[in-house]
């Protein structure tokens, strides 16, 4: 379910500040973030944030396209390895070789 229209989209405050400061500057280092939540702006377009995904911080950088979604969406905080593989067919744990009936 999408944020009600009224409320306006969650920015954190202290991540604009992060941005406005690095405008400033003129620098363009990753800005570290644990905001997961925070929806992309406009004014984050061409800079590159670190997004906290539960064990490190994976960089993104923001394009055009990225503005309206969340920083989360793009740093997975699970890693899939894969069904099975070479190990469950040499062992012929597969439920046909089992005779399982459905």
């Amino acid at each position: 379910m999408s944020r009600s229209l009224k409320k306006g989209p969650f920015i954190d405050q202290k991540l604009v500040k992060k941005i406005e400061k690095i405008n400033a500057s003129g620098d363009k280092k990753p800005i570290k973030t644990w905001a997961r939540n925070c929806d992309i702006s406009p004014e984050f377009v061409g800079h590159t944030i670190a997004v906290h995904n539960g064990k490190q911080h994976i960089p993104v950088y923001i394009t055009e396209q990225m503005v309206g979604h969340k920083l989360g969406e793009f740093s997975p905080t699970r890693k899939f390895k894969g069904h099975g593989g070479k190990l469950a067919r040499l062992t012929g744990t597969d439920s046909k070789d089992t005779g399982a009936a459905k």
